[in-house]
């Protein structure tokens, strides 16, 4: 009877598997094939039906669902990424970073001039900073829809010059839109964008009626300056090697913690996945600046909603952001 039941559990563990290998496959097909990609997708679905009804061995039943997946699987992993495409107006330029020496030259940094959240002029700038200015990193939190699903956006502060961002991106053709299932497939490149405060952060809070929490972090600057150098490898890695997008493995939180060493990544926590809750994460690992304060008090000041909309276009949008944000001690740049 142990026996009877152990192999019951087996097997519907098996076919539990080959479920879900053959839903990955229909979503695959349906998602990126490049032609006719319902017909296609249906058609696998009706040929993995055909063969469970009627072949008549559980074995040869199994042996080709996974055939059919690993087919698929197969094909999938041929398709390319290109930097090449008809790409919405906001995304239309990569950027990348030459260096000289202590200085970092970065081309297509985006700073639009916005009427709506769709309607906006692009401006792409050029702008020189240097490394051994950087002072610190600010962490914006953006939530655009659930609260445990959220935007990281990565603010280097510089003791002459404004704060850069880092935001890293799903790149969309012209007429595409978001899809979370879709990006579990091969739908979107990547993209790092480089931006100004008042574009990726002040396009959030004053057009998108998104909520962001700014963060000072504790990284001092000689690790402010590792973290620096990473972004700049990975910007400009892409432009020479694109590469996709992925919901999991390849999105705006895990990236960041993909391009640090191996070695000082942080332990894997199901915060990183839903990242949501990344700044109570944080917040519990001693990456903020609190004013010892717990973290609901900081995480109710940090909202900058209201703040941002009052500074709006002015020049001092990066300053009245923080007004009433815990300061950091103060950090001079060596």
């Amino acid at each position: 009877m142990i026996r009877r039941a152990l192999r019951a559990i087996v097997w519907t563990f098996v076919w539990v598997i080959a479920l879900g290998c053959t839903v990955w496959a229909f979503g695959a097909l349906h998602y990126d094939f490049p032609v006719a990609k319902s017909v296609v997708s249906w058609v696998f679905a009706a040929a993995v039906i055909t063969a469970i009804v009627f072949l008549r061995r559980p074995v040869r039943k199994l042996g080709a669902v996974f055939l059919a997946f690993v087919l698929v699987l197969a094909w999938w992993l041929t398709l390319k990424p290109s930097n090449d495409g008809n790409w919405q107006p906001d995304v239309a330029q990569l950027a990348w970073a030459d260096i000289n020496g202590d200085e970092f030259t970065f081309h297509n940094v985006r700073n639009c001039d916005y009427r709506t959240d769709t309607d906006y002029t692009p401006h792409w700038e050029t702008r020189t900073v240097r490394l051994s200015q950087i002072t610190g990193i600010d962490l914006a939190i953006d939530y655009w829809g659930s609260p445990w699903i959220a935007h990281p956006i990565v603010s280097f502060q510089f003791a002459d010059t404004p704060p850069l961002c880092f935001s890293i991106e799903t790149r969309k053709t012209v007429g595409q839109t978001y899809s979370a299932i879709g990006g579990l497939y091969r739908q979107y490149t990547l993209i790092y964008l480089v931006a100004d405060e008042r574009d990726v952060i002040r396009l959030r809070t004053n057009y998108r009626n998104e909520d962001i929490y700014l963060y000072h972090t504790t990284a001092p600057p000689d690790r402010a300056r590792e973290r620096f150098l990473e972004y700049v490898h990975s910007l400009n890695t892409l432009r020479a090697q694109p590469r996709w997008y992925n919901a999991v493995t390849a999105n705006c939180t895990t990236s960041i913690r993909t391009q640090h060493p191996s070695k000082e990544r942080v332990p894997w926590d199901w915060r990183i996945l839903l990242n949501g809750k990344a700044d109570e994460m944080m917040y519990a690992h001693g990456a903020f600046v609190t004013g010892g304060l717990p973290f609901a008090e900081l995480k109710a000041r940090s909202l900058i909603n209201a703040r941002a909309k009052r500074a709006n276009a002015s020049q001092d949008f990066s300053e009245l952001i923080r007004v009433g944000l815990p300061a950091p001690e103060p950090r001079v740049a060596q």
